[in-house]
């Protein structure tokens, strides 16, 4: 299967260096795995008076009747009129007519086959294939043509569909023996899965609809199978390789803040999911636990009752956060709670005086410092701690494998990593890209919480939304204004908001009101200085980009206005909904569109309305866009399946993923006799074990 494609019956030098630079295919197994996206059914006949309204590929039986030429502007066209017992249609062509007019035997019976065109209510067929019924019936047909992927450049050089499946029967006919089968036979026997050998078979040239579907099935699972076989093993073996810090005490930290300073009563789903660490943090191996939970669940409480257990076990604690906004927000609020406790936190940023670093950097070497609070430079080489247990990271997508590495080299042994995400992860992908991380999920709001009520209105109703934000501003209200912030055109969002905020001002005219500015090309100390004149309620109105999109809290801002809403992705609008709503009084987030938005625009919108789920709303934002572009694109290489679907084939990813635990749980090194197919697969995956595998 590793022979180059060079060396196939059909192929030859220039078509193998083709193959190699339209469809990255180079060896049999490349080809063999190139499966079709789709097949033309040729099992079924058409009656003309049944034929489908639209422009799909088609076969019918019955006679050509006459054929006539019609001139045209350019040359002329031939026309047959094609008959059965239902009706009459037209088999056009527009070129070779002589040789194809001495081939046609009028009255005689013929099997038709092509894409239908219909104009005016008029069914033809341009340049069918058409056969004798009586040669038809004695040659031995395919039933369904596999179509593959293909290039303009494929097709120029005569690579068409016929010469690619040609080759493709070529490529089975080489192998007398069948090919290697990869999945054990009581799991196939459970999931009533077909052989590898007959699967690969069927789906290249299946011999009926209910065959191609087994073969589909069997492959997609498969697919799955090892996937989550390398996520499944990968957790597995950290789990064994990298040990961890044993924090077996839950000490007089923990106790106190818990019991006496604790801001409101923990949630359940808060109770398990700091049972779930403080077990895994016990048992000598090192944590790597992402935490999901929705805007406003309570996540950061979590992080805080997680970093006393490190100190009570004599250790120092890190929270990264993506942006410094973010990061003095985490240091205000953790300083404030741990006040009482006589905890020193620190906070280190981009913009700490080199005179203040001097300072830290000592502390935390000789450990006065246990809880450091910073934003990307906490990752810099210069900065070293006595004896970091546990590292917490904030909105983790924003950090990439390698910038979360450094925190590892900080230690003889690594830290316990605990990652949150504010962004639902959909349950499949959660399976597919951190199957290989445990998974706590934080999946009721605290008791109390208002849900925010939002609303669609377009431009024309402005004037309305005005007059209701300054309602809310006279019930002493604060509300956000917020624009798209679109990369490629920083002048453009610019403008944008500069125009709203000048429309703003003349609806909202000085000294009655007071409004704030925040956007990406302002100095932090100006940003920090705008945002703190919000949180102390100096300003009534904040017009913002997408700046304060993460984790900002001001309980008072109980208005969220998203302008030119269509431009933004569901994820974001549920990230910046979830800014308001944060104290007792009822929120508000009000989408402004233009009148006219897009099929996917709407449904963004309808979807906001209806649900304040995060987890639904990420569902449907994986249909939208698909896993790929969801992830980002650095993220998608592992969704790059051959067959399977992570939106269609769910219910094959979960049984695929539950086998595999299983399988790994009973025999982990795989060396039962029935196991011995998974541990060659696995091993022809050239199954890489550096360093990040073992990072989340």
């Amino acid at each position: 299967m590793q022979t180059p494609l060079v060396y196939l019956k059909g192929v030859g030098p220039d078509r193998a260096r083709l193959l190699k630079e339209e469809l990255n295919l180079q060896t049999f197994q490349d080809l063999l795995h190139f499966f079709p996206n789709r097949y033309i059914d040729r099992s079924r006949f058409y009656a003309i008076r049944e034929l489908p309204q639209n422009n799909s590929e088609i076969q019918i039986k019955g006679k050509i009747t006459s054929v006539s030429f019609i001139t045209q502007q350019r040359g002329k066209r031939m026309v047959a009129q094609f008959e059965d017992e239902s009706g009459t249609m037209e088999l056009v062509w527009f070129r070779g007519h002589q040789w194809i007019r001495d081939l046609i035997k009028i009255n005689e019976s013929y099997v038709v086959f092509g894409r239908l065109n219909w104009f005016k209510g008029k069914a033809s067929i341009p340049h069918p294939e058409f056969e004798l019924e009586a040669t038809f019936q004695q040659s031995t047909k395919m039933l369904f043509y596999p179509i593959y992927s293909s290039t303009e450049k494929l097709v120029n050089k005569g690579l068409s569909q016929k010469v690619i499946q040609k080759i493709m029967v070529n490529l089975l006919e080489t192998k007398t023996t069948p090919f290697s089968e990869t999945l054990p036979q009581a799991l196939r026997d459970q999931y009533k899965l077909i052989s590898k050998d007959y699967a690969l078979r069927q789906i290249h040239f299946p011999e009926s609809q209910q065959l191609l579907s087994r073969a589909q099935m069997r492959l997609k699972f498969e697919e799955f199978f090892y996937m989550q076989m390398q996520l499944v093993l990968k957790n597995l073996q950290r789990k064994q390789k990298i040990k961890g810090h044993v924090f077996e005490i839950i000490g007089t930290n923990f106790h106190h803040f818990f019991e006496k300073h604790l801001p409101f009563e923990l949630t359940e789903a808060q109770k398990r999911v700091i049972k779930e660490i403080r077990m895994d943090m016990g048992t000598g191996r090192q944590m790597n636990r992402l935490l999901q939970g929705d805007v406003g669940s309570g996540k950061t409480i979590v992080a805080l009752l997680v970093m006393l257990i490190a100190i009570d076990n004599g250790f120092q604690a890190c929270l990264v956060a993506p942006t410094e906004i973010l990061a003095q927000q985490h240091f205000q609020s953790l300083s404030e709670q741990l006040h009482a406790l006589q905890i020193p936190v620190a906070l280190l940023t981009g913009n700490t005086t080199k005179k203040e670093r001097v300072v830290l950097h000592q502390g935390l070497v000789d450990g006065s410092i246990p809880i450091l609070i910073g934003t990307h430079a906490v990752l810099e080489d210069a900065v070293q701690f006595k004896n970091l247990g546990l590292a917490v990271i904030d909105e983790q997508h924003r950090f990439g494998v390698a910038q979360r590495a450094k925190l590892w080299q900080k230690n003889e042994l690594p830290p316990h990593v605990l990652v949150m995400t504010a962004t639902p992860i959909p349950r499949t992908l959660a399976m597919s890209v951190y199957g290989d991380l445990d998974l706590s999920v934080i999946d009721e709001l605290p008791p109390g919480r208002k849900k925010v009520k939002t609303l669609h209105r377009t431009d024309s109703n402005r004037l309305q939304v005005f007059a209701f934000v300054k309602d809310q501003i006279a019930l002493g209200r604060q509300v956000y204004v917020v624009y798209p912030l679109i990369q490629e055109s920083s002048q453009l969002d610019y403008k944008d908001l500069m125009d709203g905020y000048e429309s703003l001002s003349r609806s909202f005219p000085m000294p009655e009101y007071q409004i704030s500015i925040v956007h990406g090309q302002m100095k932090s100390e100006d940003k920090a200085y705008e945002m703190q004149r919000f949180i102390e309620g100096k300003t009534q109105i904040m017009v913002a980009t997408t700046v304060i999109e993460v984790g900002v809290n001001i309980p008072n801002a109980s208005v969220m206005i998203i302008e030119s809403a269509e431009r933004f992705g569901l994820s974001q609008l549920h990230q910046l909904r979830g800014r308001v709503g944060r104290g007792a009084d009822q929120s508000y987030c009000i989408l402004m569109t233009g009148q006219k938005q897009s099929q996917e625009a709407k449904i963004r919108m309808e979807t906001m309305v209806r649900s304040n789920d995060g987890f639904e709303i990420a569902e449907v934002d994986l249909k939208l866009r698909g896993p790929g572009n969801l992830m980002g694109t650095q993220q998608s290489g592992i969704l790059q399946f051959k067959i399977a679907d992570l939106i269609q084939d769910q219910p094959l990813l979960k049984a695929a993923r539950e086998k595999a635990f299983q399988i790994l749980n009973e025999d982990p090194s795989l060396k039962h006799p029935d196991h011995q197919c998974i541990k060659k697969t696995l091993a022809a995956l050239k199954f890489d074990s550096n360093i990040w595998n073992f990072i989340s």
